[in-house]
């Protein structure tokens, strides 16, 4: 048996043929993908529907991207144009415009009346909003719902709503849009600013305050704070982000506004007027100019707010 065994095979290979696994009897995957019988992974893939839908989205948002900031390029670009008009072909290749821009008196005082506008627009609007917005997470009130609703108003109502009221409600109680020049632009100017913009520091500061940890607070009042200690010690150093971005923020929106300021500006012409009757003249490099450096300044305060206004992992 054991003679007949080791003997030659009838096929012509010499002893018993191996025992073989089932591991090594499977075909291994990489083979079958390379003789073509099974599709690879990467091929199933490739040409799906979700594979198309993620190639058309990202060729509608570079189309909406392209809508929104190409004006934008087109007038950056024409500041730097070394010519007296705007025309075709584009010459690139000059500062004179902004060195005109810096010698216009006109321009320097409307920008001088828009900072201050803006910076006092920002106090009113903070010594207002964040109490408000205290107020709205701290306390219980009837209407306190229909309240939250009209805070956001201001912003929701059109400029022109917002400006012909109040230069209504100026001329009422008797307060001319010159008081206060040439020291500010205008008390009417300044106040319209800061009820127009109120809402954005009480919805910013209110977020805040609704992620707010409240146990950090009564902690403070267990180690004998009184309100006070506990709003400058724990309370303020949570908010604070919220509380600077707001304000940026307004002082941003406020620094471009031009329907409330329409109505209700005075004798002294801020930035975006003053950009405004240059335009009725014509296009020239020095409004792109003029353009540039208040898109700078704007892009500048809008990355600075949100990098405040972004939760940080200790908080």
């Amino acid at each position: 048996m054991t003679a007949g065994r080791s003997g030659p095979h009838p096929e012509g290979r010499e002893g018993p043929s191996p025992r073989v696994s089932g591991a090594a009897q499977e075909v291994p995957r990489s083979a079958r993908d390379e003789g073509g019988s099974h599709p690879t992974a990467t091929t199933r893939f490739a040409g799906t529907p979700s594979d198309r839908l993620t190639v058309a989205l990202w060729i509608v948002g570079s189309l909406v991207f392209a809508f929104i900031y190409l004006p934008l390029v087109v007038v950056i670009l024409y500041a730097f144009h070394d010519a007296s008009i705007i025309a075709w072909p584009f010459q690139f290749g000059t500062l004179r415009w902004f060195a005109a821009l810096s010698h216009d008196r006109g321009m320097i005082e409307a920008a001088l009346a828009s900072l201050k506008l803006a910076l006092l627009a920002v106090a009113i609007a903070l010594l207002i909003g964040v109490p408000g917005a205290f107020v709205l997470d701290r306390y219980e009130f009837p209407g306190k719902t229909a309240f939250r609703r009209l805070v956001l108003l201001p912003l929701i109502l059109p400029g022109i709503i917002t400006g012909v009221s109040l230069l209504t409600f100026f001329s009422f109680v008797g307060l001319g849009l010159s008081s206060g020049f040439p020291v500010i632009p205008g008390w009417p100017v300044v106040l319209g600013h800061a009820a127009a913009l109120t809402s954005v520091v009480i919805t910013q500061v209110f977020a805040r305050l609704q992620r707010l940890d409240r146990a950090q607070e009564e902690a403070s009042q267990d180690l004998y704070a009184n309100e006070w200690q506990t709003f400058r010690y724990v309370t303020f150093p949570n908010i604070r982000t919220a509380v600077l971005g707001a304000g940026l923020l307004v002082f941003t929106l406020s620094l471009d506004e031009i329907a409330v300021t329409f109505f209700l500006i005075g004798r002294q012409n801020t930035l975006p007027l003053q950009i405004w009757g240059l335009l009725r003249r014509g296009i020239t490099p020095e409004v792109n100019a003029a353009a540039t450096v208040i898109f700078a300044l704007s892009v500048v305060v809008i990355v600075v707010w949100a990098r405040l206004m972004r939760e940080e992992p200790s908080s």
